[in-house]
Order: structure tokens, then C-alpha cells, then sequence
């Protein structure tokens, strides 16, 4: 659950402004601040099913953002890069000249090259 739970605020960190203000709302109390399905429906009046229906297709919602966008992979793989460049010199030109090739749109997957 964890895992999900990093994941979907890094898509929602991404992708929020997508979303409609009640959808934003609802994530940031369940994700973000840990709010139980019961208080968020007490919160907006409404029952503890139309709130989980609406965080399901939420997260859908997120996640096929991130398939059509692949914002979030692309943040990954940069970072994967950064961290490559910091520790591993000797090799430094060519991870410079795959992260310009990245910010390009040049590459279409997102997996680093040794």
C-alpha cells in the first residue's frame, strides 16, 4: 500500500491541475493527509462509496495521464541520470548527451544506457 500511496502523490503532484477541484480535494485528504474514506464522506456529505468510487477512477485517471504523458517517468529517468553523473565521472559526456537527447523528446523509452 505504500508504494501506491508514494506513487499516486507523485502522479497527483504531476498531474493535479487535470483534475477537477473536488478530485484534487479528495485525494490530497485520503492520499496526502490521511484522511479514511468515512471522514472524507462525512466531510463533503455524501456516502463512503461515492467517495471511494471517486478516488478509484481518480487514480485511473492519474494513471493513464502518466501512460499518454509519461511526465512522471521521465522525471525518474532524469533523476537516474543526475545520480549517474554525480558518482560516475568517468562517463559523464555520454549521460550528458542522453539527458539532451531526452530533453529533445529523442528517446521514447525511458531506461538509461551503460
Amino acid at each position: 500500500m505504500l508504494e501506491k500511496t508514494v506513487r499516486i502523490n507523485a502522479l497527483f503532484d504531476f498531474y493535479q491541475l487535470l483534475l477537477t477541484d473536488k478530485q484534487q480535494k479528495y485525494v490530497e485528504l485520503y492520499f496526502l493527509d490521511d484522511y479514511s474514506l468515512g471522514e472524507i464522506a462525512e466531510w463533503f456529505n455524501v456516502s463512503r462509496q461515492a467517495v471511494f468510487d471517486n478516488i478509484k477512477r481518480t487514480e485511473a485517471m492519474l494513471e493513464e495521464y502518466e501512460q499518454k504523458l509519461g511526465l512522471y517517468s521521465k522525471y525518474i529517468a532524469r533523476s537516474e541520470l543526475y545520480e549517474k553523473i554525480k558518482t560516475d565521472s568517468a562517463h559523464v559526456l555520454r549521460y550528458v548527451e542522453q539527458l539532451e537527447t531526452m530533453e529533445e523528446g529523442g528517446i521514447s523509452e525511458w531506461h538509461l544506457k551503460d
